[in-house]
């Protein structure tokens, strides 16, 4: 996912590149349009917690028959799952590769590619997302 439009970017010694509004990015990275309609209809509401984790993965994925939608899904699913995981793991922050890839840091420094695991749920359902949180927050 490229987000040319944060501008105001600052390299770290890593070639990490963070936004100076840290806010605004987890704001923005939050919303997960799609995924979010795509619950309702479903009657899951989904709430920044884990247990909306749990609620995503009962869902009967549907999704998987359209191919156009099935990307788009599987983008908003980790961009939730990074938005459960900012708001409820101490320490953990949104980060953008340079590629404009967003990621999220743990406070340990190790980083995870919540967009690559939401594709990867999408598409298999392998692995749950509530199990990639649950290893996630143990880390």
């Amino acid at each position: 996912m490229n987000i040319p439009f944060l501008g105001n970017r600052r390299k770290k010694s890593d070639g990490a590149t963070f936004s100076a509004d840290p806010e605004g990015v987890a704001e923005l990275l939050s919303e997960c349009e799609l995924l979010r309609s795509q619950a309702s209809q479903e009657g899951v509401q989904l709430d920044d917690s884990a247990a909306s984790l749990e609620a995503l993965d009962q869902l009967v994925p549907r999704w998987r028959d359209d191919d156009e939608v099935l990307p788009w899904l599987g983008n908003d699913a980790g961009l939730y799952l990074g938005t459960v995981i900012v708001r409820t793991v101490p320490g953990a922050v949104w980060e953008v590769w340079p590629g404009g890839q967003p990621v999220i840091r743990l406070a340990s420094g190790r980083e995870f590619d919540v967009v690559t695991a939401g594709l990867e749920w999408a598409t298999s359902g392998v692995p749950e997302l509530s199990q990639l949180y649950a290893e996630v927050a143990e880390a």
